[in-house]
C-alpha cells in the first residue's frame, strides 16, 4: 500500500508551491546550438522558445567569449561564473550561472544552464527560517558557548538528550551540564578552541541523562568568529554515531578473532581464546562445552546432529567480565548434563544460533530445573542469553553460550550475527585441531608400535635409545632405529628417517624397517643393503603417483625419500662396517675419551636411484661408543649444523653412570623444550669377545677329515664346559663339514664361537647355497640339514667376499660363571 502511494507520488508533477518559471533553463548541445528553453528563461531575456531554439547561444551574449577562454571550458564537468548577457528590449544583465556539461539517455553530450531569478539577497523572513532550523533540527544536538564556556544557546536535540530545557542549561558550563569526564574533557577541548582558533573533533560514548541507554557521539568543538575574525565563542555539535559505533567495534572484534582465535593446535586453548575475545566486548559471560563424543582421540569426528534425549557436554572455556567468574556452575573439563528442551541443546540439535530474555518461559524453565544455575541468574542478575552451535565441517562440535547482565542493553540480533560469525571462526580452529590431535595420536600409535619396544638381548654391544617426537604443528615424523642381532655374534645398528610427517610417513618407515630387517638377514654389506632399500623407496614413489592418478580425489602425501645409516659391528674382529644414505655421518668416542665423526661418505637420498653407495670399515676397540642419530637432534633455527655436531661430540665425552644417563643428558642440552621434528638417538658401546670364547679350525677337502674335525669340535665344546650341547654339536658339525667337502670348494673353514649361544660355522670358496628340502622315503640324502634346522634354534647362509657361511645357532642358560 505504502510502495502504491509512493509510486503515485511520484509519477505526479512537483506540487504547486514550485514556481519552476524562478529559474531560468537552457540547454545547448556541444555546438552552442539552443536546444531547450524554459519559461523562467523568457521571462529572465525575453525571448520566446519558438523565438530561440535553434538559434547559435552567442545571440544572447552581451560580450563575445574569446575561443581560447571556451577551450578550457568544453573539458570540464561543471562550470559556474558571472556570465553578460543581452535582454531582448537591448538592456544588459549581468547574470550568475551554473552549467552542468552531461549525457542524457539520449547519449549526446551538452550542457545545462542554470540561473535564478529570486534568492540574490537575503529575505528577512530567512532569519527567523534559519534559527529555526538550528533549534528544531533532529540530526544533530548543538549548543553555543561564550569565552567564560557558559551556555548561551542549545537546540532542542541537545536539550531532549540532557534531559533538560533550555532554560535548565543557559549559563551552565559543560561541565555543569553534563558531569564526569565526557563534560570535563569538552571543556579542556574548548579552551583549546579559542586559545588556537582551530575546531577540534571527539569522540565519546556515554549516556546522557535524557537517554535511556549508552550512545556514541561525534563531537566537534569549531571557533565562532565575528567580523573582525576574533574568536567570541565556541560552537558544540554532537551527532549520534551509536550505529557507526557498534558496525566498526563489529569489524575490529572480527578482526581480534582473526588474530587470536586459532594460534595453536590445542583443542581447550582454542575454545579458550573465543571466549577471551568475545568477553567484555560482546558478552558478560561466556562458556564454551564441547560433545563428550569427541573426547576418544581414535574414533572419527561425529557427523552430523546429536541424538534424542538430554546431552551431556565438557566444559571446554569460559571467562567472565567477574574475577573468580562466579557464573560458572561448571569446573573447567568437567562433565555437565543439559536437560531436553534447554536453549543449548534446542541450538546443537536445530543447528541454529537462538537469542533470549531471561524472562521467556523457556528459558526460565530451563534455569528453574536447575537450582545453582538459577540461584546465579538472580544473584548476578542475566537478563539476555545466546546460544551459539558451535559445527565445522558437517560436524557438531558443541555450542557457546553467551549471557549479559552487566551490560546494560539485552541482546539484539545483530549481536546474534556477529556471534554466529566468530563461533564459526573458533569451530573451524577447534575441528582442525582436533583432526590434528587424532591424525597426530594415530601416527603416534603406528610410529611406537613400528619402534622396537624392547631392544633384543645380544652380547656385541651394549645400547640405549631415544625417540622424541615432534612438538608443535609439525607432527609425527618417520625418523625410526634398530637393533638386528646378525649371524657370527655380530650386530646391526640402524638409523633412519623419512621424509615428512603423519600417518604417510609413519606408514612408510615402517615398511623401510621391515625391508631393513628383511635385508638384514641375508647378510647383505651395508652398502648392497642401501642399494635394495633404495630400489624400495623408488618403486613405492611410483606406487604412490600412480594410486593418485587412479584416485578421483588423490591427498596431496609429497614425494617417498628418506635418509638412512646402516652399520655392522663385529666383536670378533672389532671391526665396523658402514654405510650412509644422505643421513647425518655418526659419531665414534674412543676408550681413551676422544671424539670424532667417521669419515663416511654420504651417499644420495633413498628414493632417487642409480647412484652407487660407498661402505667404509673401522676398528672400534672393546668400549668405543659410536652414536647413531636424526638430523632433528644437531639442526635447529638458532644454531648451526657444524655447531650442533661439535656441540654433540663434546656431550658424548661427558663421564655419565650409564648410557641411559647420557642420552638423557644429550637431549636435555640440546632439547630443553619439545622438538620441531622427530628426534632418535641411538648410543651403542662395544664389546669385544675373547679368543678363548672362538675356535678355528682349517678343513681338508679330504672326507675322511670329517672324523678328526668332529672330534676337535667335542673337545672344545667340553672345553668351555658345554656337555649338555655336545650331542647336537657333534651332529651339526658332521653335516656342515660333510656338505662343504662334498658339494663346496676350498678353503673350508670350521668356528665355534661361545657367546650367550653356541655358533657353528663352516665356510668354503663356494657362492652356491644349501636349500633346505624335505627328503622321500627312500633318498640317500637329503636329511642332514633338516635335521640341522630341526635341532637348533636358528641356521642359515651368508656370502662373503671368498665364497659363503652356513651356520646354525643353539641357545642355553650360560654355565660359565662371570661370562654375560
Amino acid at each position: 500500500m505504502d510502495q502504491r502511494i509512493a509510486a503515485d507520488r511520484a509519477a505526479r508533477p512537483l506540487a504547486e508551491p514550485v514556481d519552476e518559471s524562478l529559474t531560468a533553463r537552457v540547454t545547448l548541445d556541444e555546438h552552442a546550438i539552443v536546444t531547450g528553453w524554459n519559461a523562467g528563461a523568457e521571462r529572465l531575456l525575453g525571448y520566446s522558445a519558438a523565438q530561440i531554439v535553434g538559434r547559435s547561444a552567442a545571440v544572447l551574449l552581451a560580450d563575445p567569449i574569446p575561443s581560447e577562454d571556451l577551450r578550457p571550458i568544453a573539458e570540464l564537468p561543471r562550470w559556474n561564473g558571472q556570465v553578460s548577457v543581452r535582454h531582448r528590449d537591448g538592456q544588459r544583465l549581468e547574470i550568475r550561472v551554473l552549467a552542468h556539461h552531461r549525457t542524457p539517455e539520449t547519449g549526446t553530450r551538452e550542457w545545462f544552464l542554470v540561473s535564478a531569478l529570486t534568492g540574490k539577497q537575503p529575505q528577512p523572513a530567512d532569519d527567523t527560517l534559519v534559527g529555526r532550523s538550528f533549534a528544531q533540527s533532529p540530526s544533530y544536538a548543538q549548543a553555543l558557548y561564550d569565552t567564560g564556556l557558559r551556555a548561551r544557546w542549545v537546540n532542542e536535540r541537545m536539550a531532549q538528550a540532557l534531559g533538560l530545557t533550555q532554560d535548565d542549561l543557559l549559563g551552565l558550563r559543560t561541565g555543569e551540564g553534563v558531569d564526569g569526564p565526557v563534560g570535563e574533557q569538552a571543556e579542556q577541548g574548548m579552551l583549546r578552541v579559542l586559545a588556537t582558533g582551530e575546531p577540534e573533533y571527539q569522540e565519546t560514548f556515554m549516556r546522557a541523562g535524557g537517554e535511556t541507554r549508552e550512545h556514541a557521539w561525534s563531537v566537534v568543538l569549531s571557533p565562532l568568529r565575528d567580523r573582525t575574525d576574533h574568536v567570541q565563542g565556541v560552537c558544540l555539535t554532537a551527532h549520534d554515531i551509536t550505529e557507526q559505533y557498534w558496525a566498526r567495534k563489529r569489524l575490529q572484534l572480527i578482526a581480534e578473532a582473526g588474530r587470536r582465535i586459532g594460534t595453536t593446535l590445542d583443542v581447550m586453548r582454542t575454545a579458550q581464546e573465543l571466549a577471551d575475545v568475545t568477553v567484555p566486548e560482546l558478552a558478560d559471560f561466556v562458556s564454551v562445552d564441547l560433545l563428550t563424543s569427541l573426547d576418544d582421540l581414535h574414533e572419527p569426528l561425529p557427523a552430523g546432529g546429536t541424538a534424542a534425549g538430554p546431552l551431556h557436554l565438557r566444559r571446554a572455556a569460559h571467562q567472565s567480565v567477574t574475577p573468580g567468574i562466579p557464573e560458572a556452575v561448571v569446573g573447567l573439563g568437567e562433565v555437565d548434563g543439559y536437560p531436553e528442551r534447554s536453549a543449548p541443546v534446542e541450538s546443537l540439535r536445530s543447528g541454529r544460533a537462538s537469542l533470549h530474555e531471561m524472562t521467556e518461559a523457556a528459558i526460565a524453565g530451563w534455569a528453574a530445573g536447575d537450582p545453582v544455575r538459577s540461584s546465579r541468574v538472580r544473584e548476578l542478575g542475566i537478563h539476555s542469553v545466546m546460544t551459539v552451535p558451535l559445527s565445522a565441517r558437517g560436524t557438531t562440535l558443541g555450542v557457546a553460550v553467551f549471557y549479559r547482565y552487566r551490560h546494560p542493553e539485552i541482546f539484539q540480533q545483530d549481536d546474534l550475527v556477529l556471534a554466529e560469525e566468530l563461533v564459526a571462526r573458533a569451530a573451524v580452529c577447534i575441528d582442525n585441531a582436533l583432526r590434528y590431535t587424532r591424525e597426530r595420536g594415530t601416527a603416534v600409535m603406528l610410529q611406537r608400535s613400528l619402534l622396537p619396544r624392547r631392544l633384543p638381548e645380544q652380547a656385541a654391544v651394549e645400547v640405549a635409545s631415544r625417540y622424541l617426537p615432534a612438538g608443535g604443528h609439525a607432527g609425527v615424523g618417520g625418523d625410526w632405529f634398530d637393533v638386528i642381532p646378525l649371524s657370527g655374534a655380530r650386530v646391526a645398528l640402524v638409523v633412519g628417517d623419512v621424509v615428512g610427517h603423519g600417518i604417510h610417513a609413519s606408514a612408510t618407515m615402517g615398511r623401510l624397517r621391515t625391508a631393513v630387517r628383511t635385508l638384514a638377514d641375508i647378510d647383505l654389506p651395508p652398502d648392497e643393503l642401501l642399494t635394495h632399500l633404495d630400489d624400495l623407496v623408488a618403486r613405492l614413489s611410483t606406487e604412490q603417483e600412480s594410486d593418485q592418478v587412479a584416485d578421483r580425489y588423490p591427498e596431496p602425501v609429497g614425494e617417498v625419500g628418506a635418509t638412512c645409516l646402516y652399520a655392522v659391528y663385529d666383536p670378533i674382529s672389532r671391526r665396523c662396517a658402514l654405510a650412509r644414505a644422505g643421513h647425518p655421518r655418526p659419531v665414534v668416542v674412543r676408550p681413551e675419551g676422544t671424539a670424532e665423526l667417521v669419515d663416511l661418505p654420504a651417499g644420495p637420498l633413498l628414493g632417487l636411484g642409480g647412484l652407487p653407495f660407498e661402505a667404509a670399515e673401522i676398528d672400534l676397540p672393546e668400549g668405543s661408543l659410536l652414536a647413531l642419530y636424526t638430523d632433528g637432534l644437531i639442526e635447529s633455527r638458532d644454531r648451526d649444523i657444524d655447531d650442533g655436531l661439535h656441540r654433540l661430540c663434546h656431550l658424548l665425552t661427558r663421564p655419565t653412570p650409564s648410557l641411559d644417563a647420557l642420552c638423557d643428558t644429550v637431549l636435555a642440552d640440546f632439547l630443553p623444550e619439545r622438538p620441531a621434528d622427530d628426534v632418535a638417538l641411538l648410543l651403542a658401546r662395544t664389546r669385544a669377545l675373547d679368543t678363548s670364547q672362538v675356535a678355528t679350525w682349517e678343513i681338508p677337502a679330504d672326507p675322511s677329515a670329517v672324523a678328526q674335525t668332529r672330534k676337535d669340535a667335542l673337545a672344545q665344546v667340553e672345553a668351555w664346559g658345554l656337555e649338555d650341547a655336545a650331542f647336537v654339536t657333534e651332529l651339526v658339525v658332521s653335516e656342515l663339514v660333510t656338505n662343504a667337502i662334498r658339494h663346496g670348494q676350498p678353503p673350508i673353514q670350521l668356528r665355534l664361537i661361545h657367546d650367550s649361544s653356541l655358533i657353528c660355522e663352516v665356510s668354503d670358496g663356494s657362492n652356491t647355497a644349501p636349500h633346505l628340502r624335505r627328503a622321500r622315503t627312500y633318498d640317500e640324502g637329503g636329511r642332514g640339514l633338516l635335521l640341522v634346522a630341526q635341532l637348533t634354534q636358528r641356521w642359515g647362509t651368508r656370502q662373503g667376499a671368498r665364497g659363503k657361511t652356513i651356520w646354525a645357532e643353539q641357545t642355553f642358560e650360560p654355565s660359565l660363571p662371570g661370562h654375560f
